[in-house]
């Protein structure tokens, strides 16, 4: 037997499904929300008496090689939390905001939403109805089907995430530049892992836009560089703030926010400049080098330096070690994402990527589908269900070219959010109003969300509103009309594809009344819909998905049993012929090439090869700006504690962390004559909120870093728990995306901060939102 990742008493951890221990039944199985995260890791649940009494890692799966982080092990406070959701409730549309409702039963909570559909299908049309997403929550492939299938509309979105500013930037370009996903090769896709012969380790990690160990994002474990690092790696990090990893790096480049694009071209200028790529590579995969070479031949060091506020010497080394390294692995982050020039910069580092030749090789940046091919994006599948017609009236389509492309199918957040504000008259296609909101496995107003109080004002105007989540949070309190209560990962079945192997998540405890996202959505198509469903149990869904959408030979059962199942894999695809609809060599694109000039993108009107837009709101683009805020913020770092807005209501998880922290140099405080520990407010031409300081002196000195997502579960749900008190999204905005359509600046606005005092803090701006109609500025429009 290969014991995956390490070696362990086989006679405790064993490789059943599940085993008797002691007065314990255990169960092997994969943690995968709720509460939210992006990965899917295998645990043992040890369970008495129908509840779960102890989680452990199981060894026995290589995905996790045991591992949790501290907010799985803290799972059974979530699970047991005395505030969960337990029945499905209802609330008077005039008691929005009260805490007044009604338990109600599943039936009654179907009958409601199925009057409320067929009354908006009829008289407004299906299209009238979104139904939104968060990330991380196991229901970014559920609620997609459950919007297309069920509600018959092609409006399935991010819950107000300005500019998609998630993922979809990378992925969309990356969609169009290689025709696949990359990611870094860590020996994930390998069973024996780290003691694999095909694995090779990386003598470069370049690390961008992101802090892996505490974010664990886009289904990748942090833990898995420290292992190679172990092994000998060393790191390139991208990043305005010192941490773990970056104060481990060889090269530690600390970008100003929102100037990624700048940077990554100046590292292809020096790789071009000092001939350092891997010219083979490039003849034989790539289209449109010499493109490249002239977009990036005046973005030297020198002129980078000055943009990034990175030392011009720092950058060249940096260049000459990722294109000299090999194998080099790129990873990235959701910074990149994250500002007005999310899609060029994203650009630019696939052609990083690819100029090295650092391309679907062992410990480089692989091209990466989901186990079995099975298809389980929101971006993908499902659309089946819906016609052209219908597809036709998905906002956001005719404004952004690249949504037309059918890479993704999801509507644009910011045209929703005007669609709302406007009744529809905003609309980029025919008019229509938004009558109703299906929300499922999101917190808006508290997380993602940009300028949440303005989204609040959106979200409360449509007339109907359903809310599925696990505990009463502040947007469910805020416009709810129905409440769902969803199951946590040990009281569902379910799959976990994303990316490799596929792992199965086993239905071993109920909570009350809760249901999983799957059956929900199910028992939703199955009133609305019902020839599109495949069965009435999730079981009958799941078996539909593996026969019929991937290259499966099992069923469910079979995959529950082993839990964990690793397909083939292949290095050097594109060289065998495996990644193109002909099955002949070479990559998923018109050229069958990586295309570093994307001649699509300039037939729509938009740069075919990366190019640097300085940040809306800058020193240097807006210095009158500059003048009253000569701060520049960054936003929606990741902690160790929580996953966004979630975890706040756990006593242990808080105690870790009892604050919203902005993080500032020790000398900016004194200059300002604030302390570590000191409530200040955070403003900027918007609004303002209080959070409190933290010394970081790997920060520039003209930089703050403050959290996201935070809300006060102890305090009072009427206030909507002063969900706008610490909101860093009171200062964010909406609607100031990039020319693609993707990215928004999360991570590079301004800001001031100074002292919270009794005289200052008077309105709160929770109070200011509910009792005194918001803070007064312009919004802005999309243009």
């Amino acid at each position: 037997m290969v014991v995956k990742g390490n070696a362990y008493n086989l006679e405790i951890y064993k490789d059943n499904h599940t085993w008797q221990e002691g007065d314990f039944q255990v169960f092997r199985t994969t943690q995968w929300s709720a509460p939210g995260c992006h990965n899917g890791c295998g645990v043992l649940f040890y369970v008495k008496d129908g509840k779960v009494e102890k989680i452990e890692g199981d060894p026995q799966n290589g995905w996790n090689c045991g591992t949790l982080c501290m907010r799985c092990l803290d799972i059974l406070e979530s699970m047991y939390d005395e505030n969960r959701l337990k029945y499905p409730m209802k609330r008077a549309y005039e008691d929005r905001g009260k805490n007044k409702w009604e338990r109600i039963t599943w039936d009654e909570a179907y009958d409601i939403i199925e009057e409320k559909v067929r009354y908006i299908q009829k008289n407004y049309g299906n299209e009238s109805i979104i139904a939104e997403i968060g990330t991380g929550r196991n229901v970014w492939w559920q609620v997609p089907w459950g919007c297309f299938a069920g509600l018959q509309s092609p409006n399935q979105t991010g819950a107000f995430l300005s500019g998609d500013s998630c993922y979809s930037p990378r992925s969309s370009i990356l969609a169009l530049m290689s025709g696949e996903y990359l990611t870094s090769d860590m020996s994930q896709m390998l069973p024996d892992r780290y003691e694999s012969n095909e694995w090779v380790v990386p003598q470069c990690i370049t690390i961008w836009g992101c802090n892996p160990i505490m974010s664990n994002g886009d289904g990748y474990l942090g833990h898995w560089i420290v292992e190679a690092m172990k092994r000998g790696s060393e790191l390139v990090m991208v990043d305005p703030r010192i941490n773990w990893l970056s104060a481990k790096a060889k090269h530690w480049l600390r970008l100003r926010p929102g100037t990624d694009a700048a940077l990554a071209m100046a590292i292809l200028n020096v790789m071009i400049k000092e001939k350092l790529c891997d010219y083979d590579f490039i003849e034989k995969w790539t289209y449109g080098f010499e493109d490249i070479a002239k977009a990036v031949e005046d973005m030297s060091p020198a002129r980078a330096s000055e943009i990034c506020w990175i030392p011009e010497q720092d950058i060249i080394d940096a260049a000459r070690f990722m294109a000299t390294a090999k194998p080099m692995a790129m990873h990235w982050g959701v910074a990149i994402d994250q500002q007005p020039s999310a899609t060029p910069a994203g650009q630019a580092l696939i052609c990083i990527a690819a100029v090295t030749g650092q391309i679907d090789n062992p410990g480089g940046s692989l091209v990466t589908r989901s186990a079995y091919n099975i298809s389980l994006f929101s971006q993908e599948g499902f659309e089946d269900n819906i016609t052209d017609e219908q597809k036709e009236k998905r906002l956001g389509m005719h404004k952004y070219p690249m949504r037309g492309t059918g890479i993704s199918a999801m509507a644009h957040t910011d045209v929703v959010l005007e669609s709302i504000e406007t009744d529809g008259a905003s609309n980029d296609c025919e008019q229509y109003p938004i009558m109703m909101q299906w929300m499922q496995g999101c917190n808006p107003i508290a997380n993602m969300a940009a300028e949440a109080p303005r989204v609040y004002d959106a979200i409360c105007k449509v007339p109907f509103n359903v809310v599925v989540d696990v505990v009463m949070t502040p947007t469910a309190m805020a416009c709810a009309d129905l409440l769902l209560p969803a199951a946590m990962g040990s009281e569902r079945d379910s799959i976990r594809a994303w990316w490799w192997p596929l792992r199965a998540i086993s239905k071993i405890t109920d909570y009350y009344e809760a249901h999983g996202d799957e059956q929900i959505l199910l028992d939703l198509v199955n009133r609305l819909n019902p020839s599109a469903a495949p069965g009435t149990e999730v079981a009958d869904w799941v078996n539909d998905l593996l026969a019929n959408h991937s290259d499966a030979d099992f069923d469910f059962d079979y995959l529950k049993e082993k839990v964990i199942v690793w397909p083939e894999w292949h290095y050097y695809k594109h060289e065998k012929g495996l990644l193109r609809w002909d099955g002949q060599p070479g990559f998923n694109t018109p050229t069958g090439k990586i295309e570093l000039k994307v001649d699509w993108l300039e037939a729509n009107g938009l740069s075919p090869v990366p190019f640097y837009e300085e940040p809306h709101e800058s020193p240097y683009s807006t210095p009158e700006l500059y003048k009253e805020y000569p701060l520049v913020l960054t936003t929606g770092a990741r902690s160790y504690e929580y996953f966004h807005s979630e975890h706040r209501n756990l006593p242990t998880i808080r105690a870790f962390h009892p604050d919203p922290l902005v993080e500032v140099h020790s000398e900016t405080c004194k200059d300002l004559g604030l302390e570590e520990g000191d409530w200040v407010w955070i403003e900027n031409q918007r609004s303002r909120c209080r959070q409190r300081i933290k010394y970081n002196n790997g920060l520039d000195k003209r930089v703050v870093a403050a959290e996201h997502g935070w809300w006060f579960p102890e305090s009072d749900p009427e206030r909507l728990f002063n969900v706008f008190d610490s909101n860093i999204n009171n200062l964010t905005t909406q609607c100031d995306i990039g020319k693609s359509g993707y990215g928004a600046a999360y991570k590079c606005l301004l800001c001031k901060i100074y002292k919270c005092t009794e005289e200052n803090s008077v309105i709160t701006p929770t109070a200011q939102v509910l009792d005194k109609g918001g803070f007064k500025y312009e919004r802005k429009r999309l243009g």
